[in-house]
C-alpha cells in the first residue's frame, strides 16, 4: 500500500488552472519533497490531500483511504503542518496538544504529548499561553499538533520559513527519527538545501503541473552533473557554448556557468575560449546542487518524467 496517491488531480480557481492533471505517488516510509516556485500549485495539492479544498477531476487517497470518500481514515492517517502561523490564543501550550488529541478521539495521551514537547523544545513552555510565544516557537507547536495523535503520514508546508538555526536543526533531527522508525515525510521548503540532505526523492511543480518527479541523485546527475564556472578578463564567450549556460547571460557579461557531462569537456572548452580571444579572471569546476536543478527546471522546456 502507498502512502499517498494521487491521480491526474485538477483543480481551478475562476480563471487560474492551479493544477493540470497531476499524478504521483508517495510510498510508505519514503522522504520525499514537493518543491516548486510560489504559484506552482504546491499547497493547493496539500489543501486537498488534507481535506481543505476539492478536486476537481481526478483522487487522492492517504494510505488506500480517499480523502472524500473515506474522509475520516484518511485524516486519522494524516498530520499538517501548515505553512500559515494559525492557533487558539485562549489555551496553553499542552492545553492545545490536548484538545488536538481530543479530535482524534485520543484519551491519556500525555506520554506522547510530553514526548513530542520533549523533542521540539517546548517542555519549558508547556504551561504558556500560545499568544505569548514567539513566532518560532508557535511553529513548534504546530509541529506537535500535526504529530501528536501518531499519524503515519507527515506533510510539512515550508516547516523552517521565517524560524532560526536551532529550530531547523531540532525539528530535523525529530522528523528524521520519525522517519527512521517508519513515517513518511512529504516536505514543502523553499531551502532546496534541505531537501537535498533529507529527500529520497523529489517532485518539482511547475505552473500546476509535475516537471520531475524522481531520486534526488539521479536528478542532480541527469539535469545538473557538473558545472565550469568563468569569469573572463577580455573576450566574450562563444556563441557555440551559450546553449550549455545553466541561466543564459546577458551580452557582455563576464561570469558564466557552463553544463559539463564529464571533466574530459574542460579543456576543449577553455580552449575554444582562448580561441576566440578569452582570458580569465577565475576558473573553477563543481558539481552542481539541487538549486541548479530548480533553476534549469522552472526557466527550462517541459520535463515531464517518472510518472508511473
Amino acid at each position: 500500500m502507498s502512502a499517498i496517491e494521487i491521480r491526474n488531480v485538477k483543480k481551478r480557481y475562476k480563471a487560474l488552472q492551479a493544477l493540470k492533471g497531476v499524478s504521483l505517488t508517495v510510498e510508505d516510509g519514503e522522504f520525499f519533497g514537493l518543491l516548486g516556485p510560489n504559484g506552482a500549485g504546491k499547497t493547493t495539492l496539500i489543501s486537498i490531500l488534507a481535506g481543505l479544498a476539492r478536486a476537481d477531476e481526478g483522487s487522492v487517497s492517504v494510505r488506500g483511504h480517499d480523502v472524500a470518500a473515506d474522509f475520516r481514515r484518511a485524516r486519522r492517517a494524516l498530520g499538517v503542518v501548515p505553512q500559515e502561523l494559525v492557533f487558539d490564543p485562549f489555551f496553553t501550550v499542552r492545553e492545545t496538544l490536548r484538545i488536538q488529541s481530543g479530535y482524534f478521539g485520543l484519551r491519556r495521551n500525555d506520554d506522547w504529548i510530553d514526548e513530542v514537547m520533549a523533542n521540539l523544545d517546548l517542555t519549558e513552555k508547556a504551561d504558556a499561553n500560545m499568544r505569548a510565544l514567539s513566532g518560532g516557537m508557535k511553529r513548534r507547536v504546530l509541529v506537535a499538533q500535526a504529530l501528536v495523535h501518531r499519524p503515519p503520514v507527515i506533510v510539512l508546508d515550508e516547516p523552517t520559513a521565517g524560524v532560526d538555526v536551532e529550530l531547523r536543526q531540532t525539528l530535523w533531527k525529530f522528523i528524521s527519527r520519525l522517519n527512521r522508525e517508519g513515517h513518511t515525510i512529504v516536505l514543502t521548503t523553499h531551502y532546496l538545501e534541505e531537501a537535498e540532505s533529507l529527500c529520497d526523492r523529489i517532485a518539482m511543480l511547475r505552473r500546476g503541473e509535475v516537471v520531475a518527479l524522481e531520486r534526488t541523485s539521479e536528478l542532480l546527475q541527469r539535469f545538473a552533473g557538473m558545472q565550469l564556472f568563468v569569469r573572463l578578463a577580455q573576450g566574450e564567450l562563444p556563441a557555440d557554448l551559450r546553449p550549455f549556460e545553466v541561466e543564459p547571460s546577458a551580452p557582455g557579461a563576464r561570469q558564466h556557468l557552463l553544463r559539463l557531462s564529464s571533466y574530459d569537456e574542460v579543456e576543449r572548452i577553455l580552449a575554444q575560449c582562448r580561441a576566440h580571444g578569452c582570458t580569465f579572471d577565475e576558473i573553477d569546476v563543481r558539481k552542481a546542487d539541487l538549486e541548479d536543478v530548480f533553476v534549469q527546471l522552472m526557466n527550462g522546456p517541459e520535463l515531464v518524467e517518472g510518472l508511473a
